[in-house]
Parts: C-alpha cells; sequence; structure tokens
C-alpha cells in the first residue's frame, strides 16, 4: 500500500474549525489515496437555445437529424422545444467529458441549419411568452406527461423563466473509496445507507458554501430587456436594450432567474438532514393540493393545463441548487428510485453557461468543482435548522446579485458576518490538500494548476467570467443581445471548422436513428388511455 503522507498545511486556528477534515484527509493520504479515487466519474448536462437567424428564440421543430427528444441519450430538450440538451454518460475526468461534448456540439451544429447554439445562460430576445414553444416529445402517454408538465409550469411560472440555460454537474465517487471511507469512519451502517448520508452532507456543505460558485462561474450578469417583458426591475440599464448588475454574477441565479418561484409561499419545505426525511418532504408537496394552482384547473374543458393541482406536479418541480440522484428505471418515481437503491450520484445545477467558452465550461472550472465537492463531502456537516436555510438563501442572493463588490458581507451560521473574501480565503486553504491528493503521481499537477487559477479570480473579481462579460460588452460598444450572438456565431464557426470524423458520425447518428425507432415502439405500445396512465402513475 502506498504511504502518501503529510504534515498538515492548515494553521492552528484553521484546525479548530476544520479538525475533521484534516482528520480525514490525513487517513486519505495514509491509505492508497490514488486508487482509491480512481473511478471517480463526471458528467455534463449542458442547455443551449437554439436561435433564428432574426435573433429570436426557434419556431422550428426539434431536428429529426438529431433523434427523438424523448429516448436520445446524450440530445434532448428541455423546457422549450428550442431549448436542447447536451448530456455525456458518466466519464473518467474532465478531458474525457468534454471530448464528449464537443462531439455533442460538432454532430449538432450541421444540422440545425442557419441557426446558433445561444452562447449565454440568459437568452436572447423574446417576444413574450406565447413566443416560446413547449417542447413536444410525440404521441405516447410518457411523451405527452413530460408535455402536460411543462405546459404547467406556464401556467404556475409563466415560460419565460424556462428557457434560461445552465451547467449541470454530475459527481460520483467510486465503491472502492466508500468502502474504505466507511471503515475510516468506523460506521456499521448499511453500506447503501452511509453513502447516502454522506451525499447529503455534501450537499449541505454546497448549500452552505455554494455560493463561491456563483463568484468564480457566474457568467449572466447582464440580460435582454425583453427577458423582463415590461416588468419593474431594481437592475440599472446598462444600454436602452439590457439590464445589468454592476457588481452582479449570475442573473440567472438571482431573483429574476430561477430562484423566483412561489415554491416558498406554497409551503415547500424540503428537508436535506437525511434521504428519509429529504423523501418524506418531497414526497409531500408532491401529494399536496395548493388553492392557486387548483383555481387553474387541472383538465379544463378537455384539455390538460397541467398533471395535477399538488404543490409539485413531480418531484422535478422543485429548484435546488443540488440533487441527490439515483437513476430510475422504466417509469420509476425518482424518489422511488433513491429509497431503494439510495444516492448513486449528485448533481450540481448552479454552474452558469460561459458565453466566452465554446463548451460553455473548461476543463479547470470541472477540476476545482471536484475538489469543491471533495471539500464538501470531507468537511464536517452539522443539520440545517430554517434559520441556516434563510442565511443560506441570503448569501446566494447577495453573490448573485453582487458578489464582486469587495466590501461584500456574508453571514456563517455560528459567528458575525465576514468578508466574501475572507471566508472565500479559508475554503481555499483547505483545497490545496485536496489538490496534492488528487495531483499525486501526475507530475503536471493539474488540479494545483485549477486551484490557482480560480485563486487569481478570488483575488482579483475582474477574472470571474461575470466581470470578464461585462468588459467585452463595454469595450465593443455592444448591448447584452448583440455581444451573446457576436459570440454565438463565433462558437459555430469553431464548431463547423472541425467536422467530425466518420467514426464519429456513424456513432451519433446511430444514436438519433435508434431513438426514433425506441421512440416509435413506446408509441406503439401504448394500451391504455392518459387519464389512465396517469391515475397508475401517482397511485403506483
Amino acid at each position: 500500500m502506498a504511504q502518501n503522507s503529510r504534515a498538515s498545511i492548515l494553521t492552528r486556528e484553521h484546525r479548530a474549525v476544520y479538525r475533521l477534515l484534516d482528520l480525514r484527509l490525513s487517513r486519505l493520504f495514509n491509505a492508497d489515496s490514488p486508487a482509491l479515487l480512481q473511478g471517480r466519474l463526471l458528467g455534463l448536462e449542458k442547455e443551449a437555445l437554439r436561435v433564428a437567424p432574426d435573433g429570436y428564440i426557434s419556431q422550428v421543430p426539434h431536428p429529426r437529424a438529431l433523434g427523438a427528444a424523448l429516448t436520445h441519450p446524450f440530445i434532448t430538450t428541455d423546457y422549450s422545444e428550442a431549448l436542447l440538451e447536451f448530456i455525456t454518460p458518466p466519464l473518467a475526468g474532465a478531458e474525457a467529458t468534454l471530448a464528449f461534448l464537443d462531439g455533442i456540439h460538432r454532430f449538432v451544429q450541421p444540422r440545425i441549419g442557419d441557426e446558433l447554439l445561444w452562447s449565454s445562460s440568459m437568452p436572447c430576445i423574446l417576444a413574450g411568452e406565447a413566443s416560446i414553444p413547449i417542447a413536444d416529445y410525440g404521441s405516447s402517454n410518457l411523451g405527452f406527461m413530460k408535455h402536460v408538465y411543462r405546459r404547467g409550469l406556464a401556467w404556475r411560472y409563466g415560460r419565460i423563466m424556462q428557457v434560461i440555460a445552465g451547467i449541470h454537474f454530475n459527481f460520483s465517487l467510486p465503491d472502492a473509496f466508500w468502502a474504505a471511507f466507511q471503515d475510516q469512519e468506523g460506521d456499521r451502517r448499511a453500506p447503501q445507507d452511509f453513502r447516502s448520508e454522506s451525499y447529503f452532507g455534501l450537499i449541505r456543505n454546497l448549500q452552505r458554501m455554494g455560493w463561491l460558485i456563483l463568484y468564480l462561474f457566474g457568467a449572466s450578469p447582464a440580460v435582454c430587456k425583453s427577458f423582463l417583458d415590461g416588468k419593474a426591475t431594481a437592475l440599472p440599464e446598462f444600454d436602452d436594450h439590457s439590464y445589468y448588475g454592476p457588481y452582479a454574477t449570475s442573473l440567472r441565479m438571482s431573483n429574476i432567474g430561477y430562484t423566483n418561484r412561489t415554491e416558498k409561499k406554497s409551503g415547500v419545505n424540503v428537508c436535506y438532514n437525511s434521504l428519509p426525511e429529504y423523501l418524506s418532504s418531497l414526497t409531500q408537496a408532491t401529494r399536496t393540493p395548493w388553492p392557486p394552482y387548483e383555481r387553474i384547473g387541472v383538465k379544463v374543458d378537455g384539455e390538460y393545463r397541467q398533471l395535477n393541482a399538488n404543490v409539485l406536479q413531480i418531484e422535478n418541480e422543485y429548484y435546488t441548487s443540488m440533487r441527490p440522484k439515483q437513476p430510475p428505471r422504466g417509469n420509476e418515481k425518482p424518489v422511488d428510485a433513491l429509497r431503494k437503491r439510495g444516492v448513486q450520484y449528485v448533481e450540481l445545477r448552479s454552474v452558469d453557461i460561459n458565453p466566452l467558452e465554446p463548451l460553455s465550461v473548461t476543463a479547470s472550472q470541472l477540476r476545482f468543482l471536484e475538489l469543491f465537492l471533495l471539500f464538501c463531502l470531507l468537511q464536517e456537516s452539522p443539520l440545517l435548522d430554517a434559520e441556516e436555510r434563510r442565511l443560506i438563501d441570503d448569501n446566494q442572493m447577495a453573490v448573485a446579485l453582487g458578489g464582486r463588490d469587495p466590501a461584500l458581507m456574508l453571514q456563517r451560521r455560528d459567528g458575525a458576518p465576514l468578508l466574501l473574501r475572507e471566508w472565500a480565503a479559508d475554503i481555499f486553504r483547505c483545497l490545496q490538500p485536496l489538490a496534492e491528493l488528487l495531483d499525486l503521481g501526475d507530475s503536471g499537477r493539474p488540479y494545483a494548476a485549477a486551484l490557482a487559477e480560480q485563486h487569481e479570480a478570488l483575488l482579483d473579481a475582474e477574472r470571474t467570467p461575470s466581470a470578464r462579460m461585462l468588459t467585452v460588452m463595454r469595450d465593443s460598444g455592444q448591448n447584452f443581445f448583440r455581444c451573446a450572438r457576436q459570440l454565438s456565431e463565433q462558437h459555430r464557426a469553431y464548431f463547423q471548422s472541425r467536422p467530425l470524423d466518420e467514426e464519429q458520425t456513424r456513432f451519433f447518428t446511430q444514436a438519433a436513428e435508434r431513438s426514433l425507432h425506441e421512440q416509435a415502439a413506446i408509441e406503439a405500445a401504448d394500451a391504455v388511455s392518459f387519464d389512465e396512465f396517469l391515475h397508475r402513475y401517482f397511485t403506483g
């Protein structure tokens, strides 16, 4: 067994706060850590709007050449028929993950004609709610259920918010790590239970410190005025066509973006203190009617407006910065998959599309996210109470709207307010030994390099993607829309200049053709009405 012992780099003060982290790191360094951590898997889900040449959201149906959105494993749609979603399988390492995502882009680009893949999280010019086509998944009961769910989102929250795009980062650790970690902890629970509760500890810490992701990777400091659709806003004007936040990092994650939901008003209080509590609170929200949604109606004049009138139609309606995940089997509900088989991986949902990068995310970013999520796993993670949940929400909003303000103060559960930079510096000190751990045996030290790159952005906010985006807008004299369109055109040229080889083209073409056959088979196999299908799904 390799011995990779190290001295603690944490100061005495930090060891007091991060004592358990220090102990766990020491154990990992003294174990065969490279072998234990090999096999960790990454995955990406990237959303991208198809935009017509006139700069408005595409009205063209999902191209058949891309396959069936219902069944394609790599190319599907999110809320809108025009909102593509590219999905990589779980892969080992940032380079392999980005290479697969690159292949999807190079397959898709020549198959969408003269349309652009929008380069930003915040959308193109919108001509109101009605201009956003809801995704269609064919005539099967399963496909129609997905469509009706999206109708419900439109009735509840409006369509405009649903076409904000983002990056989802999926992360899991291998069985060998979990076995060794459980042994080091002296934990005697069933391995599945230990793994699930450890992932929930990671999620709680991600919520506490996830504001750092918004600071470092937020890339949506400006928005087209059409997104507000005439609504009042406190954001200043960048010009006649754009709003912006002078210190904003992620308007996507602010009160004009995903977080602007009525879920809290309706009593959604999902608990992350354990898997059973999470499942119970989420299930309750999917079974509890809410009067405003009852007033919308479910099936009105023979037409479905929503799946039901409950606080949440289905579990996925609850928006959060991170989800525990277990792939469902067949038509299995996500909560049932988690209840039966525990947490298999976590999905981080708070990463913006980086308009300055053709793939919207870099290998350095992915390596930093690995470090950060490992830190969230290994650091002590107390249970969350209502007061800390309030602090978490306040911190996220403060960083989304003003994270680059050098005087910004954040709140911790166990102390006085402190500067964002001071808290972030604490976290970076803890990430250094994790970078050493993941770099063992690699002379290139890519994790140390990723950490150093983000540390520069901590020291100089002008290096963050949000600041760089505003700089490009100012230097080019362009508003948000024109700047994002120009970047989208540059990215299109980049992918068009690198066509896939014959083998890669065959791989994605065959995947598209299989998905069309699979959708047809699902449609042919339907034997009950949609009403009966829904009844069985929700009561089964």
